[in-house]
């Protein structure tokens, strides 16, 4: 959290050892819940109601452009039903539009709308803030290592990556 435009970050007092993760599992889940928590919490302070997975949806399709549900739903990593409804409430929003795939009739692709790309524009920075205030903790080079760490266990999980 930050206090003042230019302040450092303010970080919370460690929780006491009795209540932290015991495992390695335990503890990524943790940590992902708390930035997901601190996301949302961010894009609600700029008066902007969205979960974490419509953002990521949004972020998905600003950066790598339009793409078939299926393919959106693996890059964000929910499955297909979960995706329909997401894609259901954004596109009420008036954020994306599904339109007719130009190569296969029989498929969908997901696109922005001009009101989804200026929210992309509301919402660019969220994310990578909330990464930096969470990594303030950590030197130049624990940064890289814990990287590298977490591309290996993912490389090792995932190797279609």
């Amino acid at each position: 959290m930050l206090h003042g435009k230019n302040a450092r970050p303010v970080l919370p007092s460690p929780a006491p050892a009795s209540c932290r993760p015991a495992n390695l599992g335990a503890l990524l889940g943790a940590v992902r819940g708390e930035l997901v928590h601190a996301i949302e919490a961010r894009i609600a302070a700029k008066g902007l109601e969205l979960r974490f997975t419509q953002f990521l949806i949004v972020e998905r399709l600003s950066r790598l452009g339009p793409m078939r549900a299926s393919e959106l739903a693996h890059a964000v990593d929910v499955d297909c039903g979960a995706m329909t409804r997401q894609l259901d409430q954004l596109e009420h929003r008036g954020y994306l539009r599904r339109c007719p795939h130009e190569l296969d009739r029989r498929a969908l692709r997901i696109e922005l709308t001009a009101d989804g790309k200026a929210l992309w524009k509301q919402l660019a920075g969220c994310g990578e803030h909330v990464l930096a205030t969470a990594q303030a903790p950590l030197a130049a080079d624990e940064r890289k290592h814990l990287l590298d760490y977490l591309q290996r266990m993912l490389q090792v999980l995932r190797p279609d990556l």
